[in-house]
């Protein structure tokens, strides 16, 4: 996020020359107004009716992919989902609910302590969804342990009269279960939870297939999202449903319209039957795992994999990139690095049985792996293009659908994301980075 006291005034001069540097300034302004905005916010909320009723999504990985499925299972629009989920972005979600609103859904991602906990007095939800506790915020809350105590705080704020939907096959979500005076509802695939995903299956490249079980009644449910973790949304969303008094026959009928979030394993079709999976927007280390073992099941001609950096690695860094290399061999036959870690993952490839030949190496340029990606595609092909956000690889399946990509920054903190970035065509005349 822009924060404008991070620019000299002459920075701030520069970044109005440009229009992304414009918005960046927006973004900034945002942020510094959030304790007027938070003000209004808790006033705003205390005076919707009790009729209205306001859900919150939390968690460290699907909280945008569940907010649109919970919309959808409410009879709600999914694609009006608004995922800008920090700060003033959270109270002005908060001050468009309206009086007349059965539901609100309102998504909530942190970056630091003492944040969940400010959203939670401004939000005050009645129902919240939580959806996993993962690494991603290694560097600023270091343990999963402290990264669940903070992202509790939502469920904390609960009244005795509320739920928290909770995310029963994980652990540290379960935990949350003794921080709470609401009602628990748990969903995932394990028995024990009271909504249940059973019989999935793959549909490529139309989507995944479930059935599920809630309070004695079972609906079977198609959805064009891919991979078993795309498939816990649904079941938060079912569960959710349900307790608004929704029949499980019409939240999952409503559940059948959610698509895939940007860049969230979402699938592009290339001209000559080539089929691109990005999944580019968030690249923690649990992400690499379920991107790579659903994108193994993809029956395809070949499998081609491009890959960038984890967000937030554990330290040392190489053997978790040596294990990516090792789930590469078992995924794609071949592989494309873009980053600084290629010479790790290829040692974990190659020692998982992939040939040294079908290993390549594009550094930090993305326009590389562009050129590499190009002389190799095939009639048939799928590929799969996972990384960290900051290095913005959706440039790739931009190029191959036939966009001008001038852009050759290596990091970008930048909103909004490439399709969308006026500096796209243009690129930036000097420097490798943009500041943010």
């Amino acid at each position: 996020m822009a924060r404008l006291v991070k620019y000299s005034p002459w920075q701030l001069i520069g970044l109005l020359g440009t229009p992304l540097g414009r918005q960046q300034i927006v973004t900034g302004l945002r942020y510094r107004a959030w304790p007027a905005y938070a003000a209004a916010a808790r006033v705003h909320r205390a005076r919707l009716p009790a009729s209205v009723r306001v859900v919150a999504v939390v968690g460290t990985f699907g909280k945008t992919t569940t907010s649109r499925a919970v919309r959808a299972a409410l009879g709600l629009d999914p694609a009006a989902h608004v995922s800008s989920n920090s700060w003033a972005n959270i109270a002005r979600r908060v001050l468009a609910v309206r009086s007349g609103d059965a539901d609100a859904v309102i998504e909530v991602g942190i970056a630091r302590p003492g944040e969940m906990v400010r959203y939670a007095r401004v939000v005050r939800p009645d129902v919240t969804v939580v959806t996993s506790i993962g690494s991603e915020h290694r560097r600023s809350l270091h343990t999963l342990e402290r990264t669940r105590d903070e992202k509790a705080h939502m469920v904390r704020v609960l009244a005795p009269e509320g739920l928290a939907v909770l995310n029963g096959d994980d652990p540290n979500v379960v935990w949350m279960r003794g921080e709470t005076r609401a009602r628990v509802v748990t969903f995932g695939f394990g028995p024990a939870n009271d909504v249940v995903g059973t019989d999935l299956r793959l549909d490529w490249p139309r989507g995944i297939e479930l059935t599920i079980t809630a309070r004695g009644e079972s609906a079977r449910v198609a959805v064009p999202l891919f991979g078993e973790k795309m498939a816990y949304p649904l079941l938060a969303a079912a569960a959710v449903a349900l307790d608004g008094g929704r029949p499980l026959a019409d939240a999952t009928r409503d559940l059948a319209c959610v698509t895939p979030a940007p860049g969230r394993m979402e699938t592009i079709a290339l001209p000559d039957d080539v089929w691109l999976l990005r999944d580019e927007y968030k690249s923690g280390q649990e992400t690499y795992v379920a991107a790579l073992d659903a994108f193994a099941e993809i029956p395809a001609r070949r499998r081609i994999a491009v890959v960038g950096d984890i967000a937030e690695p554990p330290s040392p860094q190489r053997p978790a990139y040596r294990a990516i290399g090792a789930r590469l061999a078992q995924s794609a036959q071949r592989v494309i690095v873009v980053g600084q870690m290629f010479q790790p993952i290829a040692a974990g490839a190659c020692a998982a049985g992939m040939s040294r030949e079908h290993l390549f190496d594009a550094g930090r340029d993305v326009h590389r792996a562009i050129a590499l990606l190009r002389g190799m595609l095939e009639p048939g092909d799928v590929v799969l293009v996972k990384g960290r956000d900051t290095q913005h690889l959706e440039r790739l399946w931009l190029a191959l659908a036939g966009r001008t990509v001038g852009c050759r920054l290596v990091a970008c903190d930048s909103r909004p994301r490439c399709e969308q970035c006026p500096m796209l065509e243009r690129g930036w005349p000097d420097g490798r980075r943009v500041p943010s």
